[in-house]
């Protein structure tokens, strides 16, 4: 809900007293503590063992764990941990009012946007994104490294510290890959409200984009069933007294059309007006707008809607069917835009801008066009502040916003990262985490994410493993999931771990292109050996990493990852100094593809497609689309768009066999091959292993990895 706070909106729920009782419940999920952890629940506002240091820096909240070995479930690290409510947290760590959080619960809520406008002048802090090399299919630890490193950052080190990361989608969760909040004891907490509805924000962009599909497919059922003077008397009807008066939604499109000096009398419009303002005229085949949900249901890729007796018109004697698609929530442009969006009226400008089809003259048709944009600003306005949570040490954690790096720019929120610079002060660091590889989700933060927000990153944090770097030499088995690791794997191999770093050096060499330190992290598993760590480091050093670091973060929390934190305080000192690969605005379409190609991937050239070419040729015409910067979507498991060419290929082209602009979030998206929007389950999701334990009061989760 929204809430009035001095003249301002304000975003989240307010909640006032809370009862023992309630506040245990609230923990639902979560097993009943031990008796010694117990006054941790006992009061929602107790005072914090730290409290009061806050003038020495750092986070007042923070604490070491206890670990032990072996490492336990996640889901067990998880709920084992005594929690400080994450109220007290962000007040404790960076001095914040009671109305600038908003509570969902003890360990959940909202940041209130007013705090970037109190401290907008104050100096940011270090801004450190973390990426990674191409990933296995099981994935090499990064979301569990960015959280180890600022649990090194800010309960070993004493540092202040703000970890930004993005909400995965729930669909993965309860398929193949499990959640998202990181591993072992480097976890954002609790795990199960992380990886599941969070506080709404995919529920609100679910709805958000579901109606705008619901307007479209609706205004072709009325121009084809009505005539242009029946959908007139509609749209704008006489009151009482006989007189029209447009909705305020209405002026975007009465602009477009050159009738915005018209808006205040819209019985001044001729026939022939009325027909243009009325009739979209829209071409069924060209609707791209799919339906979504954030579920993992491949039975949707391709649905046949529009049948029923109630979708037929008798005036044109044909069914208004037409073959669709749905997409999972995450991919829908309006989670791009949440993530990209810099403030509200950001956010509605972007929502307007959205295309969803063509007109049969051509015409793009947006959601200014269906006057439906104010009512999707309403539906995403309290998901638009970032979520409060925190780390197992008890750092802080903005978890905000979730697209996928493979077929949108994968980054969390510009909002999430511009408040915690500030929150932080200059001598804090913020770390922000940027989907798959520095070749996805590492090239968008610099030439999209940053292009968009004028930010500009200290230090970039590499993420390996011995694992993926044995897999990219191009003479280890397959790595499959659910399957055990072949002994290439398992056994110490440093000839095969020497030769994947060709990997590790390109996507090293990506990053210094845009002129950012690089601190290699090496993410331990229990298979490494000290030999296989040490030709990573020396490789990386030659290659022009600041450091590279052997993090045990998983089994060990932040005190794993302190090396690491040292080596990136180094590198932030040293400095960098930040430029984008293209210049988005004066490159051509083409040009900026190539660069990314010739100078990130490592390929020779580009091959366009029929398709593509037309549709290049066509946006080229239109400067504000001409001007957008480059979404690339290609495969995450290699440098090229084929995915079985692992290591560091060279001599490839990139085929880009088509491009669409999402005008909204502000990008082109070319797509380098078939991409599946929404996925599937295998023969057995996670599902099977998730369900509540009910010898426990309340019930806790179990089974979430």
């Amino acid at each position: 809900s929204s809430a009035w706070h001095n003249g301002q909106w304000g975003f989240g729920l307010r909640i006032p007293a809370w009862s023992d009782t309630m506040r245990q419940s609230m923990r639902i999920g979560r097993p009943l503590l031990a008796a010694a952890a117990a006054p941790a629940l006992a009061s929602f506002d107790a005072p914090s063992k730290c409290e009061g240091l806050f003038s020495s820096g750092g986070c007042p909240t923070a604490k070491p764990v206890k670990v032990q070995s072996p490492t336990p479930s996640d889901i067990t690290i998880s709920q084992s941990v005594p929690l400080t409510p994450v109220k007290q947290v962000f007040r404790k760590t960076f001095n914040l009012r009671d109305e600038d959080l908003f509570s969902y619960g003890p360990y959940k809520g909202k940041l209130s946007l007013q705090v970037y406008d109190r401290l907008k002048d104050k100096p940011d802090g270090n801004y450190v994104v973390v990426c990674g090399i191409n990933p296995t299919p099981l994935g090499e630890g990064k979301s569990t490294t960015t959280v180890g490193l600022s649990q090194a950052l800010g309960a070993h080190l004493g540092q202040k510290v703000l970890t930004c990361i993005r909400q995965p989608s729930m669909g993965p969760t309860f398929g193949i890959k499990g959640g998202a909040a990181g591993g072992g004891y480097s976890q954002c907490v609790p795990m199960e409200e992380f990886n599941l509805h969070m506080t709404g924000d995919i529920h609100a962009i679910t709805a958000a984009h579901n109606l705008f599909a619901a307007a479209i497919d609706t205004r072709y059922y009325h121009e084809n069933t009505s005539t242009a003077a029946g959908i007139w008397k509609r749209l704008v009807p006489q009151d009482k007294s006989g007189k029209r008066q447009f909705e305020t939604s209405m002026y975007a499109r009465l602009e477009k059309l050159g009738l915005g000096h018209k808006k205040d009398d819209p019985d001044s419009l001729t026939p022939e007006e009325i027909e243009r303002f009325c009739v979209l005229d829209i071409d069924p085949s060209t609707i791209t707008w799919k339906r979504v949900t954030d579920c993992n249901d491949k039975y949707l890729r391709q649905v046949e809607i529009g049948c029923s007796p109630s979708e037929y018109s008798k005036r044109q004697e044909k069914q208004l069917s037409r073959e669709s698609n749905f997409a999972i929530t995450v991919s829908s442009e309006i989670m791009a835009i949440l993530a990209l969006a810099t403030d509200l009226k950001d956010l509605r400008t972007r929502l307007g801008k959205m295309i969803c089809c063509y007109s049969k003259k051509g015409v793009p048709l947006t959601a200014d066009d269906f006057g439906i944009t104010g009512a999707l600003t309403v539906l995403m306005m309290d998901a638009l502040p970032p979520n409060t949570m925190q780390t197992l040490e008890g750092t802080p954690a903005l978890v905000h916003a979730g697209p996928f790096a493979n077929i949108a720019h994968g980054n969390s929120s510009i909002i999430a990262d511009k408040i915690g610079l500030k929150l932080v002060g200059k001598d804090g660091y913020v770390l922000t985490e940027a989907g798959f590889g520095a070749d996805m989700g590492g090239e968008k933060f610099f030439n999209i994410k940053s292009y968009y927000s004028g930010l500009k990153p200290d230090c970039a944090v590499i993420v390996c493993s011995i694992r993926a770097l044995k897999l990219h030499s191009c003479e280890a088995p397959k790595v499959v999931a659910g399957q055990a690791l072949s002994k290439e794997y398992t056994e110490e191999n440093v000839a095969l771990v020497e030769k994947g770093c060709a990997n590790l050096i390109a996507h090293i060499q990506n990053v210094r292109k845009h002129g950012v330190q690089v601190v290699v992290g090496i993410n331990r598993f229990a298979t490494d050996t000290d030999a296989e760590h040490a030709v990573v480091k020396r490789i990386a050093e030659q290659n022009g990493a600041h450091a590279a670091v052997v993090a045990e973060h998983f089994a060990k929390g932040g005190a794993g990852a302190v090396d690491l934190g040292k080596a990136v305080m180094s590198a932030c000192k040293e400095g960098s100094n930040f430029k984008l690969l293209y210049d988005a605005k004066n490159d051509s379409i083409k040009t900026k593809i190539s660069k990314i190609v010739t100078e990130v991937y490592g390929g020779s050239g580009v091959v366009y497609s029929d398709k593509a070419e037309a549709i290049i040729k066509k946006y080229e015409e239109d400067p504000e689309i001409r001007n957008l910067p480059i979404c690339m979507s290609k495969t995450q498991y290699s440098l090229s768009d084929d995915p079985k060419k692992l290591g560091a290929p060279k001599g490839f082209n990139i085929t880009v066999k088509d491009i669409y602009v999402s005008a909204g979030a502000g990008f082109l998206v070319a797509s380098l091959g078939e991409i599946n929007f929404i996925p599937g389950l295998p023969i057995k999701p996670a599902y099977y292993k998730i369900d509540l334990d009910f010898t426990v009061n309340p019930p806790r989760i179990v089974g979430l990895s």
